[in-house]
């Protein structure tokens, strides 16, 4: 048809990655999907409302206003070759049923990490090793700390000397394209030696 657009051919599609970015409640998945992501990222939040009380935990996060309710979805292109979807996991307790079929299809996840409250993240490191789904640690610094080397927060969650921890800051986009590099540097490798 003259004038019209050639139809792209499907051997010229990138590769595309699911990578979760998942750990407790108020560890900063959602600012991290929407700092790193390349598109305005799809954000499920709602305001925490007095319904919330004595079922969400704020101890050490009392400025938090809002709370995904289902996912965050952002993108990255990391060439014409390869296009990452990140899925940004739900963080309360109530919303973890739906971890499974975000999960689905995933290559990798990224464990958030809040140093103040760490025992937020067992359940998201447990999910993915009984699932066996490779993951990094990203150590969020919020207010722009991190008062524990990374070999310190590894002995604290009992994390196998192959599972990455790094240090970074959801809000800083370089930071967390660091801990997806280390990711997909953490997959190569695995899928190298398999």
């Amino acid at each position: 048809m003259a004038g019209s657009d050639p139809v792209p051919d499907a051997s010229s599609a990138p590769d595309t990655v699911k990578i979760l970015i998942a750990g407790g409640f108020g560890v900063g998945k959602t600012t991290m999907v929407g700092s790193v992501s390349e598109i305005a990222p799809l954000r499920t939040e709602e305001p925490l409302t007095m319904a919330g009380l004595g079922i969400d935990d704020l101890d050490g996060i009392e400025e938090k206003r809002a709370t995904t309710v289902a996912l965050d979805f952002g993108r990255i292109t990391v060439s014409r070759e390869l296009v990452l979807y990140l899925f940004g996991t739900p963080g309360q307790q109530r919303f973890w049923f739906m971890w499974n079929d975000l999960a689905l299809g995933a290559l990798g996840a990224v464990v958030l990490v809040d140093v103040r409250r760490p025992e937020s993240s067992f359940a998201a490191i447990d999910f993915f090793e009984r699932r066996k789904i490779p993951f990094v640690v990203g150590v969020n610094g919020f207010h722009g700390k991190h008062p524990y080397p990374p070999e310190d927060i590894r002995d604290a969650l009992a994390l196998p000397e192959h599972v990455r921890v790094l240090l970074c800051d959801a809000r800083d986009r370089e930071s967390c394209r660091d801990v997806l590099i280390a990711l997909i540097d953490q997959l190569i490798a695995s899928a190298v030696q398999a």
